[in-house]
């Protein structure tokens, strides 16, 4: 969505009037959003500011869904009005879903001391890939989460791994609600077309510590003369991954494949941010759990997408990989919880495969 379709003279009364709606209806939320975090900031406690913050954030994003949706939007047809949906699921092999583990454990390490990470001696996420090779650590785990890169010689990959949200600290958890879509930084993202826009905070943070992750890559990929680099996450780390995934490929060589598997992934662009990733991703796979409500937002009635790649865990444990983006099938996140308020927040950290993405003390 752009201000620019304003400026042209054949533009419809009625796209205009959807235009601004929209940019309108962004903009109340934020005031209302930036109310609610004003007040929680000036609670005593920092825990308890964190899960006040949050609960009152979403609450305060998700209560204005109905008068959002409400607003009419002649004029202006998405990707989604348009095209045929798919909904075709197909089951997992249980050897499919054991391939996954030595990331989970990747997504699960980083939350640790980046200390502990950088001497690989984090306990038992550390010891799940004893072979780790680390480079680099980097991230304060407050304004930039903590990140790491190394080499895995047995699945002869460089990994990136980023941070999920820390619940007790303020700062992670007001990125995650900093949702407004923003054009890309053309400096860290040269080329890319001009109607992608993503989440602001999830940008913001992928940009304070995209040179530091891209040189460790690139020292990785030299030392340890492997071509492939793997890029993982959860939640917060989750989005961030998905940043990289289209960051990396512009600064490495052509000869570089890529692969990313990321947990709990929240929508980070619009739809030609979905449609970019599908086109240009090597290999993307969003793994969902259960009812996690996470998935969910942004709301998509904010104009956010999720791209294709999802695998979504079952009750039963079975895991589906679901054919293309937002699939509407119940065995998918789109179908089974088609809002937050749908989800069940305890999901969110698992267990994905057995492995659960919960805070690190090491």
């Amino acid at each position: 969505m752009s201000l620019d379709i304003l400026l042209k003279p054949w533009t419809s009364i009625s796209a205009r009037f959807s235009v601004l709606s929209q940019y309108a209806s962004q903009l109340l939320v934020r005031k209302v959003l930036l109310g609610f975090q004003l007040k929680v900031v000036r609670m005593t406690s920092r825990v308890s500011r964190t899960k006040a913050a949050l609960s009152l954030s979403v609450a305060a994003v998700l209560s204005f869904a109905s008068l959002t949706q409400a607003i009419p939007a002649s004029g202006v047809r998405t990707q989604r009005d348009t095209d045929a949906i798919d909904n075709s699921t197909t089951p997992l092999t249980q050897s499919q879903i054991d391939s996954f583990t030595p990331y989970t454990w990747y997504a699960a390490a980083v939350g640790c001391n980046p200390n502990a990470t950088l001497t690989w001696t984090c306990g038992p996420r550390c010891d799940a890939n004893p072979d780790f090779q680390p480079v680099a650590t980097g991230g304060d785990g407050i304004v930039t989460q903590f990140w790491f890169v190394g080499f895995d010689p047995k699945l002869n990959t460089v990994v990136v791994s980023h941070q999920a949200t820390d619940p007790s600290k303020v700062i992670p958890v007001l990125t995650d609600l900093d949702f407004i879509p923003v054009p890309v930084d053309p400096s860290l993202f040269p080329g890319l077309p001009n109607d992608i826009l993503v989440h602001m905070g999830f940008a913001g943070t992928q940009g304070r510590s995209a040179p530091g992750v891209l040189e460790a890559v690139e020292t990785a990929l030299t030392k340890f003369g492997t071509t492939h680099v793997t890029i993982v996450g959860a939640s917060l780390g989750a989005a961030i991954a998905l940043l990289d995934s289209v960051y990396l490929p512009l600064h490495l060589p052509n000869s570089t494949t890529f692969s990313t598997i990321v947990y709990g992934l929240p929508r980070v662009g619009n739809q030609a941010f979905a449609d970019y990733v599908d086109a240009h991703a090597t290999s993307l796979t969003h793994i969902n759990n259960k009812k996690d409500p996470v998935p969910t937002l942004p709301p998509d009635f904010l104009g956010f997408r999720h791209p294709s790649g999802e695998v979504h865990i079952e009750e039963d444990g079975s895991w589906i990989a679901c054919a293309g983006q937002e699939n509407p099938s119940p065995l998918c996140e789109k179908g089974l919880v088609p809002s937050y308020f749908a989800g069940n927040n305890s999901d969110h950290e698992g267990p994905y495969g057995g492995v659960l993405l919960d805070a690190c003390d090491a």
